[in-house]
């Protein structure tokens, strides 16, 4: 494996000086970054994907609910519609994508959009809502042509941005140098046991400016939630085997808390938003049948259960007991004070010029 990284490092860097030229252009005002009167707050990453953007986007709109009439702005990715949908309670993981299929299905009262182009998208939301307070960006670090007035960047603790490198030799879509635009820099998915000693050594690594605050939070997992109605798991069970199917980025999170569960864990791993066809589930179904126990179970995450409950796979799923687990983002030892106050101190100072 690290050989065919050092093979591929020319063309990473090729491909990171392609970015670095791009995002001088923005700089140097060549091409142009809108700023919006609206608040705008982005939460995205320098790699590709499983950061954990969707609990934290989920995290500042519990934050920001009470208080403020709040709208998510995604791209919509693997969607099959274009240009800006507005999603309501029926809409489908086609027209909007899985993320923004969640946060409608979680919080009816958040108005969830979908654009390829967020600044189109901010104009349009803000013409059909002209009492919006707030627009959150999903996955939006790179798209340089809107201005966010906070911008949050994310790195997994197990895959440090800082240890990583461009595509094709890793996974950062930028160079590291460009860490420097965020205001909030947070390090998910670490251990709810989480030393002094660890986070001054990722202080250390990661280095921040002067103007970044970097925090550092976990995940907490919710009960399971089944993805069809019919089915219902007793409190504190615990199986003899799980099967664990997932289409995501990392997996390991949940794999690792699912291993408190059972005595045996199965994994089926797809591609990240993978869009699932009937071959598919019946190969799940297969592997669920050959496992020689009766207390056995299907699990998978809340976006692929996105993905299945409204589509047309829904009554073979429904074949099989399958849960998802949702979960929450928590911050360590007063971190969630410093975000907290942060995100609410610029929604106050904005929220009036618009």
């Amino acid at each position: 494996m690290e050989v065919l990284r050092f093979l591929l490092i020319p063309f990473a860097c090729l491909y990171g000086l392609i970015m670095l030229v791009r995002n001088k252009l923005f700089d140097w005002k060549i091409l142009s970054s809108h700023s919006f009167a609206i608040p705008v707050i982005s939460v995205g990453n320098l790699s590709c994907g499983g950061t954990g953007k969707t609990p934290m986007v989920e995290y500042i709109i519990r934050l920001l609910q009470d208080r403020y009439r709040l709208a998510t702005l995604s791209r919509g990715y693997k969607r099959k519609t274009s240009g800006f949908f507005l999603a309501s309670e029926d809409s489908t993981y086609e027209q909007i994508g899985d993320e923004p299929l969640q946060y409608k299905t979680k919080f009816s009262q958040v108005e969830v959009a979908v654009h390829e182009r967020r600044s189109k998208g901010i104009m349009e939301l803000s013409e059909r809502f002209p009492e919006l307070d707030v627009i959150l960006l999903d996955d939006a670090f790179q798209h340089r042509y809107v201005k966010p007035g906070l911008s949050i960047l994310l790195t997994d603790f197990h895959k440090l941005y800082v240890n990583d490198y461009p595509l094709p030799a890793g996974t950062l879509r930028e160079f590291r140098s460009a860490a420097r635009r965020a205001d909030i820099i947070v390090v998910t998915k670490t251990p709810k046991v989480f030393s002094p000693i660890t986070r001054r050594r990722i202080t250390s690594m990661i280095r921040p400016a002067i103007h970044q605050q970097l925090l550092f939070s976990y995940v907490t997992y919710e009960k399971p939630v089944p993805v069809c109605d019919q089915y219902t798991i007793p409190p504190n069970k615990r199986y003899n085997t799980i099967l664990l199917f997932s289409g995501i980025a990392n997996s390991y999170p949940l794999q690792e808390h699912l291993h408190g569960m059972c005595h045996e864990l199965l994994v089926m791993d797809f591609m990240d938003h993978h869009t699932y066809t009937v071959q598919d589930l019946e190969k799940i179904r297969r592997q669920f049948d050959n496992i020689f126990s009766q207390n056995k179970v299907i699990f998978t995450t809340e976006k692929d259960a996105m993905r299945l409950g409204k589509s047309e796979l829904y009554k073979l799923i429904c074949k099989m007991p399958v849960f998802y687990i949702p979960i929450r983002v928590r911050f360590h030892k007063g971190d969630n004070a410093i975000f907290d106050d942060q995100i609410l101190e610029y929604v106050e100072k904005n929220t009036g010029n618009k």
